[in-house]
């Protein structure tokens, strides 16, 4: 089967629609009470690997039932007037998170570049 579309297409797409930060730009945002970060990793990947401190978990799979209102999976977080920072673990389910959720309605969207991986090789703090 020859798909129209891969993965990495799909990907390079959502690079090109949605901003991405790095980790210096993020870590300066950890207090901000007007972003919220959003963690998009499976939970098992969050218990061994840790997250970003006072991070919200939306796995990319339930995605879109969790931010629309209408969905009784919504969570309330994403009918805020806030910036959603997405990250997964290396930056490519998380821009496709964040292109979705701008897609979706949601105007302020960005996601960390490289991830949670790069997040935790910069010796930012990890709970």
């Amino acid at each position: 089967m020859k798909l129209k579309v891969g993965y990495q297409k799909l990907i390079d797409i959502a690079e090109n629609e949605v901003r991405g930060i790095r980790v210096s730009e993020a870590s300066k945002l950890i207090e901000n009470k007007d972003v919220v970060f959003v963690d998009v990793r499976d939970i098992t990947e969050i218990k061994k690997h840790g997250e970003i401190p006072g991070s919200m978990h939306a796995p990319r799979g339930m995605l879109e039932f969790l931010v629309d209102p209408e969905s009784r999976y919504h969570r309330i977080f994403f009918s805020e007037e806030k910036t959603f920072i997405f990250y997964c673990a290396i930056g490519w389910r998380s821009v496709l998170a964040a292109k979705t959720a701008q897609d979706m309605g949601i105007e302020k969207v960005a996601h960390i570049i490289g991830g949670f991986d790069a997040w935790e090789t910069s010796g930012e703090q990890c709970s």
